[in-house]
C-alpha cells in the first residue's frame, strides 16, 4: 500500500476523524489520499493571525463561510456543522501555520482546537468524515495526536 492509498484509507474512517497534528514533511500524498477518498480538503493559513478575531475571519474566508457568519464561537460551531455549501463524503481542513496564533493567544487556539473537535465527534454520528490536522512545527500540542503515517 502506497502513502495516498493509507491515506484514502485513513480519511474514509469517521471514527478514527477528530484534530490531529498534521505529520511533518510532504503534504502532497495525505491530500490525494482525502480527495480519493472523496474529502473536501481545505486549507486555512493561519500565519498572520494574532487574535480570536482574526483566526476566526481567516478560517471563514478560507472555508467560504456564508455572510451571516459571525466571527464568534457559536458561528464557528454553527458553519462546521452545517457544511450543505460544500457537500463532500468527508472534511479534511488543514490548519498551516499555526505556531503564531498558538503563541499569541493560546487559550483561543485550544478553543478552536475543542471546537473542531465537537465538529468532529458530530459528523461521526452521521458516519462523515471530518478532520482537522494542524500545523505546528515546535512542539505543538502534546494532546493532540499525530495523524497515522504509511507503514
Amino acid at each position: 500500500m502506497n502513502a495516498t492509498e493509507h491515506y484514502q484509507a485513513l480519511f474514509a474512517d469517521a471514527e478514527k476523524a477528530g484534530v490531529h497534528h498534521l505529520p511533518q514533511g510532504d503534504p502532497e500524498p495525505l491530500i490525494a489520499g482525502a480527495e480519493a477518498a472523496g474529502c473536501l480538503v481545505q486549507r486555512v493559513d493561519l500565519a498572520q493571525a494574532r487574535d480570536k478575531n482574526e483566526m476566526l475571519a481567516a478560517i471563514g474566508a478560507a472555508l467560504g463561510f456564508p455572510e451571516w457568519f459571525g466571527d464568534n464561537w457559536d458561528a464557528l460551531n454553527d458553519c462546521l456543522l452545517d457544511m450543505g455549501w460544500r457537500p463532500a463524503e468527508g472534511y479534511v481542513i488543514l490548519l498551516d501555520h499555526c505556531d503564531s496564533i498558538h503563541g499569541r493567544a493560546e487559550a483561543d487556539f485550544v478553543t478552536l482546537m475543542h471546537a473542531f473537535q465537537s465538529a468532529a465527534d458530530e459528523w461521526r454520528e452521521q458516519e462523515v468524515p471530518f478532520w482537522c490536522l494542524v500545523d505546528m512545527q515546535s512542539d505543538g500540542i502534546a494532546w493532540l495526536p499525530t495523524v497515522a503515517q504509511p507503514g
